[in-house]
C-alpha cells in the first residue's frame, strides 16, 4: 500500500502551469538565504581577524579586507593566552558532560523502569522548570553555590560551581525517559528472569540500545558547557580558571586588546563546536529521529 504524503504545497498545484518551477526557485532563495544568515557572521569573525585595527573601525565596513594579516591569529593566541583557557573551558566541559550524564541517565531510568511512587509528579515538576526562564534561576543558584545548605561550603571559583547546578537537566531526562520507554519491558523480563539486577539491566541493556540518543545528550551537554557565558561569569572569579567566553569578554573590557585580536580570539575559540558539530551531525539527527525498537 503507498503511503500518501502531506505538505503545504500538493502535487496538483505542482502540476499547474510553472508551479514546480515557482516552488523550486523560491525553495532555493529561502534556503540561500538561511545559510547567509548562519554562514555571514562567521566569515565577518574570521576575516575581521585579518583586517588592521584602523580597517575595522572605518565607518563603511569592508566586506573584504584591503589588506590580509592572517599573523594576527597567532599574535592573539599568545597575547590572549587562548591555549589556557581553551584547556579550562574543556576540562569544564567534559566533567560537566560526565557528571550529567550520570545524573540524566539515572533519573530518566528510574523514571521510566523502575516507576517509583509519584514518579509521575516528579516529572511534571522538572518539566515546569523548563517553563521558567534562566535569568529568575541566577540568584537563587548563586547564593546556592557560594554556601551549599546543609554543608555550608563555598564553590565560587570552583568547577563543582559549574557541575553541580547543571547536573540535573530536564530537558535531557526527558528526551532519555522518552527513549528508555520505548525499549521492550519484555526484553528486561527476560533478562531479569536470568538473574540480570537492576544496574546490569542498565548498564547491559538499556545503555547499548540508547546509543543514539546518549550521543544527542552528550553533544548538547559538551556544546551546552562549551558557549554558557553568564554562569561562567559569576561564579569563576578569578582570572586563571576562566571560560575561554569570559576571559575573552574580560580582556575585551580592560580595551588593552585590539579589534582584530579579539575577532581572532572568537573565531579560535568557536573552531571546537564547530568541528564537534561537523563531524556529529549525523548522529545527532539520527538520535532526534530514533524511532521505536523493533523487538
Amino acid at each position: 500500500m503507498s503511503s500518501l504524503t502531506r505538505s503545504l504545497i500538493s502535487d496538483a498545484d505542482l502540476r499547474r502551469g510553472n508551479g514546480r518551477l515557482v516552488y523550486r526557485l523560491v525553495l532555493g532563495v529561502m534556503a540561500v538565504l538561511f545559510l547567509l544568515i548562519f554562514i555571514f557572521p562567521l566569515y565577518w569573525m574570521i576575516t575581521g581577524a585579518m583586517k588592521t585595527p584602523i580597517e575595522l573601525a572605518q565607518p563603511s565596513p569592508t566586506l573584504w579586507p584591503t589588506e590580509w594579516h592572517p599573523e594576527t591569529y597567532l599574535e592573539a593566541w599568545n597575547r590572549l593566552e587562548i591555549g589556557r583557557y581553551l584547556v579550562n573551558t574543556a576540562f569544564y566541559a567534559l566533567g560537566g558532560w560526565l557528571i550529567q550524564l550520570i545524573v540524566d541517565v539515572a533519573a530518566a531510568y528510574a523514571l521510566s523502569k523502575l516507576r517509583p511512587v509519584l514518579g509521575n509528579v516528579v516529572l511534571g515538576g522538572m518539566l515546569a522548570s523548563l517553563m521558567l526562564p534562566a535569568a529568575a534561576l541566577l540568584v537563587p543558584a548563586y547564593l546556592t553555590v557560594a554556601e551549599v545548605p546543609v554543608f555550608g561550603v563555598n564553590l565560587l571559583n570552583t568547577p563543582w560551581a559549574l557541575w553541580l547546578p547543571g547536573a540535573a537537566n530536564a530537558f535531557n531526562i526527558y528526551v532519555l525517559k522518552r527513549f528508555f520507554d520505548q525499549i521492550p519491558n519484555d526484553l528486561l523480563d527476560s533478562a531479569g528472569i536470568d538473574g540480570a539486577g537492576r544496574l546490569r539491566l542498565l548498564w547491559h541493556i538499556i545503555l547499548p540500545l540508547s546509543r543514539p540518543v546518549l550521543a544527542v545528550v552528550s553533544i548538547f551537554a559538551i556544546i551546552g558547557s562549551w558557549k554558557d557565558f553568564l554562569w561562567p561569569l559569576l561564579v569563576l572569579q578569578e582570572a586563571e580558571g576562566q571560560t575561554i567566553s569570559v576571559a575573552l569578554s574580560r580582556l575585551a573590557s580592560t580595551g588593552r586588546v585590539t579589534n582584530n585580536e579579539m575577532f581572532a580570539g572568537l573565531a579560535i575559540a568557536s573552531i571546537p563546536m564547530v568541528v564537534i558539530f561537523m563531524v556529529f551531525q549525523r548522529s545527532i539527527l539520527n538520535g532526534l529521529s530514533a524511532g521505536a525498537i523493533k523487538g
